[in-house]
């Protein structure tokens, strides 16, 4: 079988399998791992092309901690920085030796197995926790912060094991790796930081005239950077998320960012795909007990250390409980651990076997845990108060970002300028959406809540909060956009005034059918009309209500008498 038949059949398949989650309700990830489950050797042994896929998932933590870096906001790192610092070394610290007690004299495993068994279970995966977060948009709550920055501590540290242990089999001096890695590290980011200080600001500023070329450089940059890590016996991790980290001082990051999300989930399935193919499942049965207590370990005794730890540093029982909830799981570098010690012959392959076993136990009780957290933490608040130190809680509002608006506004054109005056006059909190960087760069010097995006992205339409908002005003046209984004709001808010803007009356109609609540007309009723509109009846659905049924009559009246808009191509 040729490599493209080869991944045609097994995302076929993983369609299939992710098509069953998604009908039973559950999380996809699991979908994606059986997937590989069933794809490899235990099952139907599709995957041939082993080193390929390593590639591609490869690939896909590459572009995901690239993509870490590149929304990295330094005033967050302020904020959280010491808490996740702190967090992520204690968490790591404390698992690794009660873990050790309960693996050495608890289970009977020998010094060199408990060691790696130890270290393995301490580390959580970055990966999984930030595509769960990203599915519950908590990526920017204050838990979320702190949960990723801890999870990268514990990535890099788990490199660091890993590059260690890789330079003690080449018969290297651990004291000479230790001390050359820290001047190649530092030496790198001083690099970056000057690159990124210094020369980025202009040659972006010039490259951002072409989104493809722009979207070309961020790739290429990614990569080399990586790259150069790699060649340094440095971590391409490491390289990836530093490479983010630099090109997040530069105003086009947000751009680079949402252009590069379609490569990144893609890869990314790929990851867990073959993270499932990777399993093994030999000589299981003799290591069920042990693999039941261990797991039961990740599950409820890591997030016990978190929320001790955060508790300790002030912060309330909530985010102590909902960060905790992070760290109960393995991470693929558990894996990779496990599979080099036996490489190195410290370790037996049954021991892979038991590894593979905590692995889908603690992924798929942690992806049920942080899926409903929010239930869990109801049910055991009143018994969380242990993990809360009276008189030292830490101000949590200051960290959160508001993000809920009375109005969101899709288009900065003319009409929208109009319609953005208005909004300013009645002083409700408004956010303004444009696809153009340089629309949305200029809002930002001018002090305005702006997000660059397409509404044509449904990703996008579910970051926004649209439960919480009075007003959706769009000035794009196009009337499947706009049927898109009256369908969206319409699921989580019925009562919210929708305001969209067509070219053709029967398009005017279609949308008022949609559920529309007016639709502006610029041939008949300009921004200044709308903006006007909006000032008397401000955020009363009623009144929008009257005008719709005003103007739907004016409507029908103009079509009768033949009046219609010049015909309108969107590009």
């Amino acid at each position: 079988m040729d490599m493209f038949t080869e991944l045609s059949i097994i995302l076929f398949l993983t369609v299939l399998i992710s098509a069953v989650m998604h009908f039973l309700k559950q999380p996809l990830i699991i979908g994606y791992i059986l997937a590989g489950i069933i794809a490899g050797p235990v099952v139907f042994n599709l995957v041939q092309s082993a080193d390929t896929f390593s590639t591609f998932a490869q690939m896909g933590i590459t572009f995901l901690l690239f993509m870490v870096g590149l929304n990295l906001n330094f005033r967050v790192i302020g904020d959280v920085g010491k808490t996740s610092l702190l967090t992520g070394i204690g968490q790591v610290i404390f698992t690794s030796l009660i873990g050790y007690s309960i693996i050495r004299f608890l289970l009977g495993f020998s010094n060199i197995i408990s060691i790696y068994l130890a270290i393995a279970i301490s580390f959580s995966s970055t990966i999984i926790i930030m595509k769960l977060l990203s599915d519950k948009k908590d990526l920017e709550a204050l838990y979320g912060r702190i949960s990723i920055g801890f999870l990268i501590v514990q990535d890099l540290i788990a490199i660091f094991v890993l590059t260690l242990i890789s330079s003690i089999q080449r018969g290297n001096s651990v004291t000479g790796f230790a001390f050359e890695s820290v001047i190649k590290g530092v030496g790198s980011i001083i690099v970056l930081v000057l690159i990124s200080l210094y020369i980025f600001p202009y040659v972006t500023k010039l490259i951002a005239k072409s989104q493809e070329f722009l979207m070309l450089f961020a790739i290429s940059w990614c990569f080399a950077v990586a790259s150069v890590f790699n060649y340094l016996n440095l971590s391409i991790e490491a390289g990836a998320l530093l490479a983010g980290i630099s090109l997040s001082m530069t105003p086009n990051h947000y751009e680079i960012s949402y252009k590069m999300r379609p490569l990144r989930d893609f890869f990314i399935i790929l990851f867990f795909v073959l993270l499932g193919s990777q399993m093994v499942f030999a000589s299981i049965s003799q290591y069920i007990v042990p693999a039941i207590l261990l797991s039961a370990f990740i599950l409820i005794g890591n997030p016990l250390i978190v929320m001790t730890l955060m508790g300790l540093l002030g912060y309330t029982k909530r985010n102590s409980f909902l960060a905790g909830l992070t760290v109960a799981q393995i991470s693929e570098f558990s894996l990779i651990l496990i599979a080099l010690g036996v490489k190195m012959g410290h370790l037996t392959g049954e021991i892979i076997s038991l590894i593979t076993l905590i692995a889908l136990i603690t992924i798929a009780g942690s992806t049920y845990m942080i899926i409903y957290s929010n239930q869990l933490y109801r049910f055991l608040s009143r018994y969380l108060v242990l993990f809360e130190r009276p008189g030292k809680k830490i101000d949590e509002h200051k960290y959160h970002k508001n993000e809920n608006y009375d109005i969101i506004l899709f288009g900065h054109d003319d009409i929208g300028y109009d319609i953005t005056t208005s909004l300013k006059k009645i002083k409700k909190k408004f956010l303004i959406i444009d696809y153009d960087p340089k629309v949305i760069i200029n809002l930002s010097k001018d002090g305005y809540d702006c997000k660059y995006g397409d509404v044509n992205d449904t990703e996008l339409l579910d970051e926004l909060n649209f439960s919480k908002s009075k007003m959706i005003i769009s000035t794009i046209p196009a009337i499947d956009t706009n049927l898109l984004l009256i369908r969206k709001v319409k699921d989580v808010n019925k009562d919210a005034i929708i305001s969209v803007v067509a070219q053709q009356i029967d398009d005017a109609l279609k949308l008022y059918d949609a559920g529309a609540t007016y639709v502006i007309m610029p041939h008949f009723l300009g921004g200044r009309q709308a903006s006007t509109l909006i000032e008397n009846n401000q955020l009363s659905l009623s009144g929008f209500l009257n005008e719709k049924v005003a103007h739907i009559e004016n409507l029908k009246l103009r079509k009768g008498m033949g009046h219609e808009h010049p015909k309108y191509i969107h590009h």
